[in-house]
């Protein structure tokens, strides 16, 4: 099997390469000592220029629990970026005193783009409303851990679904397995992306929309919460009437299969009532720690494979392709042009058709 050497998108897993990280993973749970020093004299280098408290805190611990060093940064305003520094710019040089490099940003695509300039794996930690494999890759594994398996599942999601990049690679990820059926829960202003469903129906993948809570309760196996993307919306009027559009109270889960889990990635803000915390459905905080485990396994698979330099990067021309003000390419105007695999009339970086605007 080819190494993966980057997890920009859940593009760049195979389910033989998830079953293998999931192996080591369950390895990691059972025999955690064994682990304590095998990434020893390695450096992770943490890049969140987004706020972040579950997968900053869960690489950090994940990285010292392997015995690997942690450097970095949680606000951009205290580097050379607040200067002007390109991203490229920027990842040459971490790439240069680091094993691996992790990033967050609020910009659609950034992981893709650091990608192009590292010598060293680059993890995505959210760019976005665009995507966030490593949580998917914690969802996952809550799952196996809970249900023993990940196939033959009806699963709900709930909530803002337009800029839950969470949501996004998640769906993408569940392609992978059998039997799959999602009811999509949101209201018409946050239903999925157009291309999100584009690829659901590409690859066949069953699902109902729905506007309704309670509609499809007894039907699921997950029902997975998201909260209502604030830092999103362009129009804060539209955020507060649609914040508190779901509210998953105990009462509402009388309907539901004993053996349900509720997942949510959190941080949460009012849609899960405190009262559903103590339902043994709730798995919610048990999924932040089988996230540190499942990034322990990613880890160890990035620290130890070799330098490599960066491919030719040809200049892009002066002005950006992508229409999305989201996209990496509206400030890094010298990234080069890419197109995605969803077809070629979309933004490699983004995956937003260009030059026509989605949103």
């Amino acid at each position: 099997m080819t190494p993966v050497r980057k997890l920009v998108s859940v593009a760049d897993m195979s389910r033989q390469w998830w079953d293998r990280l999931y192996a080591q993973c369950c390895d990691i749970i059972a025999r955690p000592d064994t682990y304590a020093a095998a990434c020893s004299g390695k450096l992770l280098a943490s890049m969140f220029y987004e706020p972040s408290t579950r997968t900053n805190f869960s690489f950090q611990a994940a990285a010292q629990r392997l015995g690997a060093g942690v450097f970095g940064f949680s606000d951009p305003l205290g580097t050379s970026a607040s200067k002007g520094e390109t991203l490229a710019d920027t990842i040459r040089m971490t790439a240069s005193y680091s094993d691996t490099i992790v990033i967050r940003s609020p910009q659609e695509g950034a992981a893709a783009a650091a990608a192009l300039y590292s010598e060293v794996p680059v993890i995505n930690a959210g760019d976005g409303g665009h995507f966030h494999p490593t949580q998917t890759l914690t969802d996952l594994a809550t799952i196996a851990q809970k249900r023993g398996n990940i196939d033959n599942l009806c699963i709900g999601i709930c909530g803002d679904l337009k800029y839950g990049r969470t949501v996004h690679s998640l769906i993408e990820a569940m392609a992978m397995f059998k039997g799959i059926r999602f009811c999509l829960i949101s209201p018409q202003e946050l239903q999925l992306p157009e291309y999100i469903l584009e690829q659901m129906k590409a690859q066949g993948q069953q699902y109902i929309e729905s506007e309704s809570l309670t509609d499809c309760m007894a039907e699921l196996d997950i029902l997975y919460m998201t909260r209502v993307q604030r830092e999103r919306f362009h129009d804060a009027a539209q955020y507060r009437r649609l914040k508190d559009v779901y509210i998953l109270t105990s009462k509402m889960l009388e309907g539901a299969k004993s053996d349900m889990q509720i997942m949510h990635p959190l941080p949460r803000y009012g849609e899960i009532a405190i009262d559903v915390d103590d339902d043994p459905r709730a798995v919610y905080f048990e999924q932040a720690r089988y996230g540190m485990f499942i990034r322990m396994s990613l880890l160890l698979d990035f620290m130890h494979q070799p330098r490599l330099a960066p491919r030719p990067v040809t200049s892009a021309l002066t002005q950006p392709t992508c229409g999305n003000p989201a996209c990496i390419t509206q400030s890094d105007f010298y990234l080069p042009k890419i197109t995605s695999n969803l077809g070629i009339d979309r933004c490699g970086y983004c995956d937003k058709k260009f030059p026509i605007l989605e949103f």
